[in-house]
């Protein structure tokens, strides 16, 4: 043999000695010892480019995480894989996203949004994968035995917004989405009102994609009445574009209730911005959150003084420091992420989780059974303050009859000064027993 042909040969073998090196994930990691541990793949989903709710900042925080953990050695030794996925705000797309989620080898979905758990619910339970910290947008993330919420979901938000209104705002309108999901709400704000005594609400559905919403913000302005009343908006991504037909009603009117101008003047025309006299405005966090506030003009825009109900504390609350720190060194570039947005603090949580979780396990491999049995058992999760603390065996489970798998029932009361989203009640409110008592 040659010797320029033995060193082809060499060279040959060497270049597949690395190639196999790479697709089993050896030497990727800094600190850890090659090929000790096997990677764990999750994906997080989420809708991207639609006409109803968008959530492109949360896969895109996936993936600053996996940045970060992966660079200082994985978690436990584990490289951290993220897929993820457009769900397109379909019950198709969302069940495609969990199809692959199962050929690909995830052992888990992660800190994701889709209002279709009746579409990807069922293949993830087929494959035994569990769905961990969900938005909390669909009635199956509270379910299902496999889904693990970190959050007390809209009905927590709705429920709590109830309860926070009703010290304030004498009669309250609630505009909300005309869907399945949507007819829960009013018997939830109903639920939080009435636990102080308060009238419920006068409940007008609406689509969650239109383009305008000038008829609905004429019912809501009328319903509400003046100074002492309330328009709560829980649309999605649409709030904004209600709270924009909202403010071009009339100002020398409270119009009809079929949201009609006064006087013959068309509604919905360029107008002044309801004066003196006009309800407060508010609305749940997700459909009102700061980014939306900064793009309407702040202490000058529509939200001043709006109150808001959050799962979550305040954005500029020392709790966030760690995640504001992994944005700033892995995703300072993607304008995607928004350290403010409820979805990107949502996925942050459901990540922290997980990766309590991996380490708990001290495992060479992790499956999705071994993590749904660890907390169906009771691992404890401490979240730094940015939750109480979350657990799911059967005894935390807070057990309302539409939602069983709540956890954490907390929320937190805030409302815009200056443009900015601050707290109006310090620490958490619990809200289980209104959840408990919502839907009738």
């Amino acid at each position: 043999m040659t010797g320029r042909r033995l060193t082809s040969l060499l060279a040959y073998a060497t270049t597949m000695a690395a190639a196999a090196s790479l697709l089993t994930g050896c030497g990727v990691l800094p600190g850890v010892t090659a090929g000790s541990r096997e990677p764990v793949t999750v994906m997080t989903w989420a809708p991207d480019r639609t006409r109803a709710t968008n959530m492109p900042g949360m896969p895109a925080m996936a993936q600053a995480y996996a940045r970060w953990v992966n660079a200082n050695g994985g978690i436990d030794g584990h490289e951290l894989r993220v897929l993820t996925c457009n769900e397109r705000n379909t019950g198709a797309g969302a069940a495609a996203c969990a199809r692959r989620a199962a050929r690909e080898g995830a052992v888990a979905v992660v800190g994701s949004y889709s209002q279709h758990g009746n579409a990807f619910m069922a293949p993830l339970e087929a494959a035994g994968i569990p769905y961990i910290g969900g938005y909390g947008i669909s009635e199956d993330e509270f379910t299902s035995s496999l889904s693990y919420p970190v959050n007390g979901g809209v009905a927590a938000l709705v429920a709590g917004h109830g309860t926070q209104l009703a010290a304030s705002c004498r009669e309250v309108a609630l505009v909300r989405p005309d869907t399945i999901a949507g007819d829960r709400l009013p018997d939830l704000l109903n639920a939080g009102l009435r636990g102080t005594g308060h009238d419920g609400a006068f409940d007008i559905p609406a689509p969650e994609d239109a383009d305008e919403y000038t008829r609905q913000a004429g019912q809501a302005r009328t319903r509400a009445g003046g100074t002492d009343g309330c328009v709560a908006a829980v649309l999605g991504e649409r709030t904004q574009v209600f709270f924009d037909s909202y403010r071009r009603l009339p100002a020398d009117g409270q119009g009809t209730a079929d949201g009609q101008a006064a006087d013959g003047q068309a509604a919905g025309g360029t107008v002044s911005p309801p004066g003196e006299g006009a309800p407060r405005i508010s609305s749940v966090l997700g459909s009102v959150d700061q980014p939306l506030i900064d793009r309407t003009g702040g202490a000058h825009g529509p939200f001043e003084g709006a109150y808001v109900t959050g799962w979550y504390p305040q954005a500029d609350d020392p709790a966030w420091q760690p995640m504001r720190k992994v944005i700033k060194e892995h995703a300072f570039a993607d304008n995607r992420v928004d350290p403010t947005d409820a979805g990107v603090q949502t996925t942050w949580i459901a990540y922290t989780v997980l990766r309590r979780l991996v380490e708990s396990l001290d495992s060479d491999r992790i499956t999705p059974l071994q993590l749904s049995h660890a907390l169906d058992q009771g691992a404890r999760i401490e979240t730094g303050g940015l939750t109480p603390p979350l657990r799911w065996r059967y005894d935390d489970l807070l057990g309302a009859p539409d939602f069983p798998r709540i956890v954490n029932h907390a929320v937190t009361f805030q409302v815009v000064r200056q443009g900015r989203l601050v707290t109006q009640r310090p620490s958490f409110v619990d809200v289980g027993k209104t959840i408990v008592a919502g839907p009738s």
